[in-house]
């Protein structure tokens, strides 16, 4: 396909999804099809149960016909021990033809932060864009919802992981390396038992997303290698948690950082006693609230949280994590860039990102060139905005790189249409 034709393509059904966002809001969003069975299947990526799911949140004619017919999805997966987990997520499968070459391809879809609260999971706004909950007051986005349409309006099937413990029984183990990359291998292989084939598979995520298939890409050739995976984009890519966490103490969500502490005192409970001698009541309260809250709500209701404030000696609390035994090992855990993927990886960010910084992103790319990797990795040059409020400098470069000229998504339409690839690229 000419890029100039792709170009138009993704730019018509970008604003149209734009567009779509007058829609109704969902209430009081979680169901009971989150509620998985007592027993399991034992293979992971298999499909527990489906419902149909209208979406009005996307562009009439995208996907033939308006509202969009997709089916919420509950498939299994493995938590970071090999516990089988249920995960819930979004599926589209589109009835025009396919605009590239070859078979109708899979993408999966990894958000970007939603929260921690089971009604920040995608697929709960993922019908009318916007899910809210009233008691107490709770704001969530279908953040995805131009990515998704996007691909769909480009003949592609779609699959949008939840993650682990959004939606589902459990605590959201946020930008938790191995289960995060566990959930989108998984979708994949969801995805194929719907789809009833083993199609051809891009990987698509942007900041926790970008984490989430760049951990995805490196742990695929040993966890799920039968999946025929040609590209991942890893945009602005959380890779070294511990430089991220430092970064977004004190900017408009820094609140996150409680979902990753709430995410890793759940999976190394000896890391709990240890925090709690060094936070305040208010602090553990609030980290308490954080489990179940949306990042809307961060914004709203917690904008720029410093972590010295929740701490009883008023240093930031990652100070103090530094000084509890096991605490380093967990955010080396974290650490994306010590596998190679076998797959070919574009990864891009911001030099001047206040949230996910540019040198761990490009230090993710200098780690997977070493080991041979094909690795393309791209700068986006946009100024500073309003340094710290993360709108224009983090999420700014998602829209320029995804769906702007040279954009992630000529990149990897490019590896499904075979053009070769080798070595690294750095701009």
């Amino acid at each position: 396909m000419h890029n100039k034709r792709l170009r138009r393509a993704v730019f018509a059904v970008a604003v149209t999804a734009l567009s779509a966002a007058g829609v109704p809001a969902a209430a009081e969003p979680v169901s009971a099809f989150y509620f998985p069975p007592a027993q399991l299947p034992a293979e992971p990526g298999a499909i527990v149960k489906t419902q149909p799911m209208p979406v009005f949140a996307a562009p009439p004619g995208a996907q033939g016909g308006w509202p969009v017919a997709a089916r919420q999805v509950m498939y299994t997966s493995r938590t970071q021990n090999g516990e089988p987990v249920a995960v819930s997520g979004t599926y589209l499968e589109p009835t025009q033809p396919w605009l590239g070459s070859g078979p109708r391809p899979t993408v999966v879809i990894a958000p970007g932060t939603a929260g921690q609260g089971d009604q920040c999971a995608v697929s709960v706004a993922f019908s009318t864009g916007l899910a809210v909950r009233t008691d107490p007051l709770s704001v969530s986005a279908n953040q995805e919802a131009i990515s998704a349409a996007a691909w769909g309006g480009l003949g592609a099937r779609v699959f949008v992981t939840d993650y682990i413990g959004l939606g589902t029984p459990g605590i959201h183990t946020y930008v938790n390396r191995v289960e995060s990359a566990h959930a989108v291998l998984d979708a994949a292989r969801a995805a194929d038992a719907l789809a009833g084939t083993a199609a051809p598979l891009v990987f698509w995520g942007y900041s926790q997303g970008g984490g989430a298939v760049a951990a995805a890409a490196e742990l695929q050739p040993e966890y799920a290698p039968e999946l025929n995976l040609k590209g991942t984009w890893a945009g602005g890519p959380v890779a070294d948690l511990a430089v991220v966490l430092a970064q977004i103490d004190g900017n408009l969500i820094g609140g996150a950082i409680g979902f990753a502490i709430n995410g890793f005192t759940a999976r190394y409970p000896e890391l709990r006693a240890a925090l709690d001698e060094r936070t305040t009541p208010a602090g553990r309260a609030l980290l308490d609230r954080l489990s179940t809250s949306c990042i809307g709500d961060v914004i709203l209701q917690e904008p720029f949280a410093r972590t010295d404030a929740l701490t009883v000696d008023g240093r930031p609390l990652l100070e103090h994590l530094r000084s509890i035994p096991g605490v380093e090992r967990v955010l080396g855990d974290q650490r994306i860039g010590n596998l190679r993927p076998t797959t070919p990886v574009l990864i891009t960010s911001g030099r001047n990102d206040d949230t996910v910084p540019y040198s761990q992103a490009r230090q993710l790319a200098t780690d997977w060139c070493a080991q041979g990797s094909t690795i393309t990795f791209r700068t986006n040059e946009l100024p500073p905005i309003a340094p710290g409020t993360t709108i224009a400098n983090h999420f700014g470069p998602e829209l320029i790189d995804g769906f702007g000229t040279n954009n992630a998504i000529s990149y990897l339409i490019d590896r499904l249409n075979e053009n070769p690839l080798q070595g690294c690229t750095f701009n």
